[in-house]
């Protein structure tokens, strides 16, 4: 029983890995395809490639998730939460990618991780609190507003350096540096979000007896990383659409300060192990590139609503996983 349950939790973890890919697939590639700097297929084969590499370059994120969102009990029991924690995070996923809305995957599986221990016996004791707030509350504030910031300033750097350049030839030119932050942002994905879905396959080992100590193993890695880049390569055309279009119509210049800026600010909190959302960092980072423009030139009523889609994120899939936990916990006895 305790392998066939495993087996289901690598399996469905795995497909939320994927859907993770296609709905976060517009963080990497969305700005370079909507300025033209790289073609569709070209983009998403190429974020796919590095979204694999930088899958397995560390585990530290992995074991932010794994080991400090929440105490898991042993056995079937700690299966069952980590299935419907998964579950909880598909569903999110899907739900906001039906309506176009960039939300946190990231988010999605560490609120259902949340929903899905309170639920247990140990209750809200099952959540390891310090490690949420400061590892995700925190993070999760404060990288968008780095990521709005630092595009900004960016962005009028360029402007300053560049005032005197004729558009065509600059915008030429940044076309051929956007393949580079692309490149950049589809790596950077790879160290945050395959990450999350290693933490959970390997909290499943460890709490089905399988591995004794938290270490990712190589397999997983490897698996995690392949899913992640098959579902990046199937591409998130409602998402791409959204960020790439319809919160501001970007040029070259600005969508490569989004890109660069939003790489580092993911590749700094992977270095910390902090699981952040490339999603509300690139986001934010094209709002404040786009803003140099003017600050009318952001549609900031589609940027509300993606705004409170953020806001419902963990509470709605923690609700979901609480649900499905309920559901499975007659079964996990």
């Amino acid at each position: 029983m305790t392998t066939a349950a495993i087996i289901l939790i690598v399996v469905v973890a795995l497909a939320f890995d994927f859907t993770n890919g296609f709905h976060d697939a517009a963080n990497a590639i969305a700005t370079s395809i909507s300025t033209r700097a790289l073609t569709p297929r070209v983009a998403l084969g190429m974020s796919a490639i590095l979204n694999l590499i930088g899958a397995a370059v560390s585990t530290r994120v992995a074991g932010t998730v794994g080991k400090g969102i929440v105490a898991a009990p042993q056995g079937s029991r700690g299966l069952a939460l980590v299935f419907a924690a998964v579950i909880g995070a598909i569903a999110w996923n899907l739900l906001t990618w039906y309506f176009g809305l960039p939300s946190s995957s990231s988010h999605a599986l560490i609120g259902g991780l949340v929903g899905a221990a309170v639920v247990t016996k140990a209750g809200f004791n099952a959540v390891h609190w310090s490690g949420v707030i400061d590892k995700v509350v925190i993070p999760m504030v404060i990288s968008p507003l780095v990521g709005v910031a630092a595009a900004f300033v960016l962005m009028l750097v360029i402007l300053w350096v560049f005032q005197r350049a004729k558009p065509g030839p600059m915008n030429k030119g940044f076309r051929y540096l956007q393949t580079l932050s692309a490149a950049a942002m589809s790596y950077s994905h790879g160290t945050q979000d395959a990450q999350k879905t290693m933490g959970v396959i390997t909290l499943a080992l460890v709490t089905g007896g399988y591995i004794h100590s938290f270490r990712v193993p190589a397999w997983v890695i490897f698996s995690a990383a392949a899913a992640m880049a098959a579902g990046t390569y199937a591409g998130g055309w409602r998402i791409i659409r959204t960020l790439g279009r319809r919160i501001i119509q970007l040029d070259p210049p600005r969508g490569f300060a989004a890109e660069a800026t939003s790489s580092a600010v993911l590749l700094t909190a992977a270095h910390f192990g902090a699981p952040v959302s490339t999603t509300h960092v690139i986001t934010s980072a094209v709002m404040g590139a786009g803003a140099t423009r003017r600050i009318s030139a952001v549609r900031w009523g589609v940027a509300a609503n993606i705004v409170l889609a953020w806001i419902f994120t963990i509470p709605g899939a923690a609700v979901t996983a609480a649900l499905v936990h309920l559901a499975v916990m007659p079964i996990a006895g």
